[in-house]
């Protein structure tokens, strides 16, 4: 069984993915609590609900293909990966949104990890879990710093270069209401990063607040 804070059916508002129509698993329960958390109902739980339930959930949303499991934390709950085999045996193509924090080694290879690292705007910027470098695929995963300020910035590119994550998919996210989207773009300009500015498409669409979309 899981605990649940929400299923629900949108667009992808960030990653790669962005704009592409989406079914969305919240799991409730997080480790970490970052200063600008938008998602703070997803600490309690909604509702508990088995595998086949949750697969049963997602099929009413058929022909769409592609699900994210989020959270919250997902891989705080260790059954968590009984629904990545029923979703990946069931040909869904499975995102899966972690903030870095615990261990990424059992992730089967067919889940795309999108991982964040916190910087030091969130409050926890010393809970990613170094070891979890070698378990993204640059080809296929990808790397998130969600910034506060010019510090955060700093701080992220400097992460970057450290580890030598060139090469890999990052992306670099303003915090809603904290950070102007133009300083970030002039900076990513001036420095010639070669990364990917993205915000959060449904904070657009939608009043910032808004669940369920």
């Amino acid at each position: 069984m899981l605990n649940i804070s929400e299923i629900f059916y949108s667009i992808q508002g960030e990653s790669t993915y962005a704009g592409l129509p989406c079914i969305f698993v919240r799991l409730a329960g997080c480790n970490l609590h970052c200063k600008y958390c938008d998602t703070t109902y997803s600490y309690e739980s909604e509702v508990t609900l088995s595998t086949d339930d949750i697969i049963t959930k997602v099929k009413e949303y058929d022909p769409v293909k592609l699900v994210e499991i989020t959270g919250g934390e997902p891989l705080l709950q260790l059954e968590v990966h009984k629904l990545f085999e029923s979703l990946h045996k069931n040909g869904y193509n499975i995102l899966l949104e972690t903030n870095g924090s615990l261990s990424l080694k059992d992730v089967p290879e067919y889940v795309i990890k999108i991982v964040d690292v916190k910087c030091p705007g969130s409050g926890e910027e010393n809970s990613f879990l170094l070891e979890n470098l070698e378990f993204i695929d640059q080809e296929k995963d990808e790397i998130k710093f969600v910034l506060s300020d010019n510090f955060d910035y700093n701080w992220a590119k400097d992460f970057v270069m450290k580890y030598q994550l060139d090469n890999y998919e990052i992306l670099f996210s303003p915090v809603s209401d904290k950070l102007d989207p133009q300083n970030l773009v002039k900076w990513i300009i001036e420095d010639k990063l070669s990364i990917r500015m993205q915000l959060q498409l449904h904070k657009i669409i939608w009043e910032k607040d808004k669940r369920g979309v």
